[in-house]
C-alpha cells in the first residue's frame, strides 16, 4: 500500500486538523479528499502555504469561539416548559426528546445539529432537567427543561 502525503484543508475527524500535514493512503486521497477539496497534495509550493492557512485558521477559531459563546449565552437565557400527560407517579404518557428541544431552539431563531443535543435518552418523567447543547470544542450551553403535568 503507497502512502501520499496531504495537507488538509478542513478538519477531518479521526484524521487531523486544517493546515495539518497527514501521510494517508494513496486510494483515500485520489477518491474522497483530494475529488471534495477536503485536502491538496503535499507539494513544495502548498508547503509554503502552510503558515498561511495555520493563521487562517487560528482566526477563523477565534471568530467562531465568540459567536458560539454569545448563541451559548442566548440559549442559557431561555428555560423550555413542555406540558405533558402524567401517570400518579409522574411517568410521562410520552417523552420529551431531542427534536423537541430543536423545535424549542428554532422558534427563539437558534439553529443547532440534532447531533449537538446531549440528551442520551429521551426525559419520561416529571421534573427539572439541564440538557447540555454542544456549539464548538469546549463551548457547551446548558439549557432548562421543566416537564410539568399538562
Amino acid at each position: 500500500m503507497a502512502a501520499v502525503k496531504v495537507i488538509l484543508m478542513e478538519d477531518i475527524a479521526k484524521l487531523g486538523r486544517r493546515g495539518e500535514v497527514r501521510e494517508v493512503a494513496a486510494g483515500y486521497a485520489r477518491n474522497y479528499l483530494l475529488p471534495k477539496r477536503l485536502a491538496v497534495p503535499a507539494t513544495a509550493a502548498n508547503l509554503r502555504d502552510i503558515d498561511r492557512l495555520k493563521r487562517q485558521r487560528e482566526q477563523d477559531e477565534v471568530r467562531q469561539a465568540t459567536q458560539a459563546r454569545a448563541l451559548a449565552a442566548r440559549i442559557e437565557a431561555l428555560a423550555l416548559t413542555v406540558p405533558m400527560q402524567a401517570s400518579e407517579e409522574g411517568r410521562l404518557y410520552g417523552s420529551v426528546a431531542a427534536h423537541d428541544v430543536i423545535e424549542f431552539l428554532v422558534q427563539h431563531e437558534i439553529s443547532v445539529e440534532r447531533r449537538r443535543v446531549g440528551l442520551e435518552e429521551p426525559i419520561k418523567a416529571l421534573g427539572e432537567y439541564t440538557v447540555p447543547i454542544r456549539l464548538s470544542g469546549e463551548i457547551t450551553a446548558s439549557l432548562k427543561v421543566t416537564v410539568v403535568r399538562g
